[in-house]
């Protein structure tokens, strides 16, 4: 089976529809989403909708947690926060329905699919090598996958030993001989350097990965942002990937 992974789009209706013109064009068999659907960006139920009209498997990450409810409001600060509320005020009633269906943990074709961590499914950022170790000790899977930190990463276990860091665009991956941790990357939001949109294309058959970037319309995205009024900020980091 084959899976295109996403994850992090952050109400960037721009990246989204790019990325799964990439995936549509490589016709894989699943959608996955790690979470973060809204956010940040000034599409979110545009974006709520097309995920849920598309993926098979879908997370719920904090920020979707927040927007529906489920997490207070002031666990966040700053930019985050006035995006969020901005978020619940425009939000539609059926993306709505659709957020609160969601959970931030699961399980598809035996990989385990987390939007923070197996420690932390919410909030914790795997972005050091103790944290993905305790993941990936928390869990029996082979391959597990993560969204939350926006930055493209692999992380191997063999012999005991954990090697990885960040996986720019054309990593590709045998994924035979080791258990891996994988994060696809960001499509609305990435802060890895590349401002380009990032997911995952997984062959499970053959047990390879292969990590990819698109282009899009950030200028787009960022007039819309400052049309609804969200923080100049948020607009002006899309161009950087930071």
């Amino acid at each position: 089976m084959r899976a295109a992974v996403v994850s992090d789009i952050h109400g960037n209706l721009a990246a989204l529809e790019a990325v799964l013109e990439a995936v549509d064009a490589v016709a894989p068999d699943e959608l996955w989403c790690l979470g973060d659907l809204v956010g940040y960006g000034p599409r979110p139920s545009e974006c709520c909708e097309v995920v849920a009209a598309r993926a098979q498997v879908c997370l719920g990450g904090n920020h979707d947690l927040a927007v529906r409810g489920s997490i207070d409001l002031f666990e966040f600060s700053g930019d985050a926060a006035v995006a969020a509320r901005w978020t619940r005020e425009v939000l539609s009633p059926a993306a709505r329905a659709f957020l609160d269906s969601l959970e931030p943990e699961g399980e598809r074709a035996g990989v385990a699919l987390y939007h923070g961590s197996a420690r932390d499914p919410v909030w914790e950022y795997v972005l050091s090598d103790e944290a993905a170790a305790a993941t990936l000790a928390l869990t029996d899977a082979a391959l597990t996958l993560v969204g939350h930190s926006h930055a493209a990463l692999q992380v191997a276990l063999g012999d005991g030993v954990h090697e990885g860091g960040l996986a720019p665009a054309g990593t590709e991956l045998e994924l035979a001989g080791a258990r891996r941790l994988l994060n696809p990357g960001s499509v609305g939001q990435p802060r890895d350097g590349d401002s380009r949109a990032a997911w995952l294309l997984l062959d499970l058959d053959a047990g390879h990965a292969s990590f990819r970037r698109v282009e899009y319309d950030i200028a787009r995205t960022q007039a819309e942002m400052r049309a609804a009024g969200l923080p100049e900020p948020l607009a002006l980091r899309l161009a950087h990937g930071q």
